[in-house]
């Protein structure tokens, strides 16, 4: 019988064995099976933390699970041995969701009563010659992001931006500092457009991922978005530049950003800007 334990804030020992697993299963299927925010929950607490061991002690398959949802991965070695379905069932009945980034669990969602619910594309672009000016809409400058200054006014905005958004609309002030505390932060990468007033009226918060291996650093449009109140006409497009000349006045040579497939507009605007998909993570659920 498997073992499963569950924990809401792993140890370091726990940690260590989650992000190596992780990383087998990166090497194994080519793309990492854990997001950014999972990552974090790992490292720092919050949510639970389902942990199926094998019988000879090592770890053999992990799931994150908050609010139905979350995401699942067995270690390579203990594949087909029954981990993930307990891993499920761990989990509990009723509504459930998880990701599958890369999407390679298809088979297994399919004969766990998953079906297919939402689809997340990851777009890039490449930056080399990137020569597009922003021009921003009459009345509105960019600046940076203050760090302890400017935290309240960026979460109301995101907010109201992502309003329908299932995860970052949900964003509180502990998830913001989370992400101020990693070594990847930058505030003159995390652009603010405001009026006269300095109120702000929009934003492009970008991310620069370290070299791994044979790749080479990439910039990312880590979180786009504008206050649907005091909406610009043109100020996203804007914002899309002002953050990609940005990261090429850095020297970065590609860029990347996340997309929910069904988000038409966006899509169509990052299509604009020369994006094309290059991964598709899928989320399945069950009822």
């Amino acid at each position: 019988m498997t073992k499963i334990r569950s924990v809401d804030r792993p140890d370091a020992d726990t940690v260590a064995d989650v992000l190596a697993l992780a990383t087998a299963a990166e090497q194994a299927d080519g793309v990492y099976p854990l997001s950014e925010d999972v990552v974090l929950r790992v490292r720092n607490g919050g949510g639970t933390h389902l942990l199926a061991y094998a019988d000879d002690g090592a770890l053999a398959g992990y799931a994150f699970v908050e609010a139905g949802s979350g995401e699942l991965v067995v270690h390579p070695r203990y594949r087909r041995h029954g981990y993930g379905s307990a891993l499920l069932a761990a989990a509990g009945d009723g509504p459930l969701a998880f990701w599958a980034h890369g999407d390679n669990a298809a088979i297994f969602a399919e004969k766990s009563g998953f079906i297919r619910s939402r689809v997340l594309w990851q777009m890039r672009r490449s930056l080399v010659d990137f020569s597009e000016m922003s021009v921003m809409p009459d009345g509105v400058t960019l600046r940076h992001f203050r760090p302890g200054h400017d935290e309240e006014a960026w979460l109301a905005v995101n907010a109201r931006a992502f309003a329908h958004h299932p995860e970052q609309g949900r964003w509180t002030l502990d998830d913001l500092r989370l992400r101020e505390a990693e070594p990847w932060f930058d505030p003159a990468g995390f652009l603010l457009a405001v009026d006269l007033e300095d109120t702000l009226l929009g934003f492009h918060w970008t991310k620069v991922h370290p070299p791994a291996g044979d790749a080479p650093a990439i910039g990312e449009i880590y979180v786009l978005g504008v206050d649907p109140g005091g909406h610009r006409r043109g100020l996203g497009a804007a914002l899309s530049v002002a953050g990609l000349q940005h990261l090429a006045e850095t020297g970065l040579t590609q860029a990347m950003l996340y997309v929910d497939e069904s988000n038409t507009a966006a899509v169509a605007l990052y299509r604009k800007l020369g994006f094309e998909i290059y991964k598709t993570d899928v989320m399945y659920a069950r009822s």
